[in-house]
């Protein structure tokens, strides 16, 4: 099996900053990027139009494009009724940013999916429906990162929305620290949704990790990025890891990518470690081995 899919980095992973960090990234050998674009420098409301097209001028210069912008403004996603209206639009302002600098992708968390008779399964619906339109419209998507709940029952509520843009973006690693779901069989059940991938690898030492504890809730909660970090640093539940020390079958991974047509980048994503643009470097030359 030969893949033919771009290689892609997250620019936050390398703890540097978005102009080291685009640096760093076309350096270890990638051909995209992924930027969180939520706040500081990145965020819609502080770059101008001038600010916006020359940031594309010198990514353009670094022979990269970007693969993705990150969206998530966490505080439990769109579970929150009262707070939806605010981070709709918010995200809405994502999407356009995206759109200027060359992409049509937005990765998000939208938080934990609950089952369909929780009451907070219904703010998740309208919140999402409203971004999947203003997306569609736009021929782009906002991309839901796996992880919090099973395939089958993201794709049941994926299913519900009105137009495909809400979409999927894959973490494999996700799946195998928190709900033990095999990554493999979920490509196959998202299928119709992937735009965008991650690829991580992770370990778990628990039968039962609660994607509560991990992930929050609205009315309870959750753990801080760094909180997240440092507990996959300590293994206590689940470990992130380097590409192919993990749990995450990447023969399989690729060859289920392949088999349904999936086009789009392969994002490297790095939380932790002491030494991020190392396993970065390490990671690319993973991927190739399979182009």
């Amino acid at each position: 099996m030969k893949m033919t899919n771009k290689i892609g980095v997250i620019v936050d992973s390398f703890g540097v900053g978005v102009r080291e960090g685009l640096k760093e990234a076309a350096e270890v050998g990638a051909e995209g990027v992924q930027i969180y674009a939520v706040c500081g420098e990145m965020d819609p409301d502080n770059l101008s139009a001038g600010a916006r097209k020359e940031l594309k001028v010198y990514i353009d210069s670094l022979g990269l494009e970007i693969a993705a912008l990150c969206g998530d403004i966490g505080g439990h996603g769109f579970q929150d009724a009262a707070a939806n209206p605010l981070k709709v639009e918010k995200s809405k302002r994502i999407l356009d940013l995206a759109l200027e600098l060359g992409t049509n992708i937005v990765t998000t968390h939208i938080g934990i999916v609950p089952e369909e008779s929780h009451p907070i399964y219904g703010n998740l619906l309208k919140a999402c429906d409203e971004l999947a339109s203003y997306a569609a419209e736009r021929n782009a998507f906002f991309a839901i990162e796996t992880g919090p709940e099973t395939a089958i029952h993201l794709k049941r509520f994926l299913d519900k929305l009105s137009s495909k843009g809400v979409a999927v973006n894959f973490d494999p690693a996700n799946f195998v620290m928190v709900t033990g779901d095999d990554p493999v069989q979920g490509i196959y059940t998202l299928k119709d949704y992937i735009v965008h991938t991650h690829v991580k690898d992770g370990v778990k030492f628990h039968n039962y990790v609660d994607p509560i504890a991990v992930y929050g809730f609205f009315g309870h909660k959750g753990m801080s990025h760094d909180e997240i970090a440092n507990l996959a640093s300590e293994g206590e539940a689940f470990r992130e890891v380097p590409l192919g020390e993990g749990s995450v079958k990447f023969d399989d991974y690729f060859a289920a990518l392949s088999d349904i047509g999936y086009k789009g980048y392969l994002t490297i994503e790095r939380e932790v470690g002491d030494n991020p643009k190392s396993d970065i470097r390490r990671a690319v030359e993973f991927i190739k081995k399979y182009r």
